[in-house]
């Protein structure tokens, strides 16, 4: 991946309608060749997929809870199991498997306290769990879609060193 693509990419973070002429304008492209890379990074599985961001609370789910689950089985027969019945719930955003003091933590969106509480025992019924914490999010100070990519490969040719008069 050279600095266009990653241009390309931070582009494409930022506005994924832009058309594949304004890409290819931005990062000094013709079409063409513009739309090959989009296509060679989506093939190579970088651009995973492309989507609208929608406001949760203009959609009337204005809850968001992370829920920190504790497990006394471990087993992969457990996991597989846990793992498709979670991923099949519409209200988690996230899910993932962690190190630490926990085992799993959700990022889930519902409407209110009411709907979380449904979505809580729906939850707890699906297979036993030792502990489950919810937290509930106050104000979302940020929130971005957008990865950090990494900084453009730097030009490997060395320019030669001109000595200073008098060295």
């Amino acid at each position: 991946m050279d600095s266009i693509d990653l241009k390309i990419l931070a582009l494409l973070q930022q506005d994924a309608t832009l058309s594949i002429a304004a890409i290819g304008e931005k990062v000094g492209l013709s079409q063409t060749p513009c739309w090959k890379r989009i296509q060679r990074l989506e093939a190579d599985g970088v651009i995973d997929r492309r989507v609208a961001v929608l406001d949760p609370v203009k959609l009337g789910l204005g809850l968001t809870v992370f829920v920190s689950i504790e497990t006394a089985d471990h087993s992969k027969e457990w996991l597989d199991r846990f793992a498709a019945t979670v991923a099949a719930m519409p209200e988690v955003l996230e899910f993932y498997r962690m190190a630490g003091d926990v085992d799993y933590m959700l990022r889930v969106v519902v409407a209110d306290m009411q709907a979380y509480d449904a979505f809580y025992k729906k939850l707890i019924a699906t297979l036993p769990l030792k502990n489950v914490t919810s937290r509930f999010a106050m104000e979302k100070v940020k929130s971005t879609t957008a990865l950090p990519l990494p900084a453009p490969p730097t030009n490997t040719r060395h320019m030669p060193v001109l000595a200073l008069a008098g060295e």
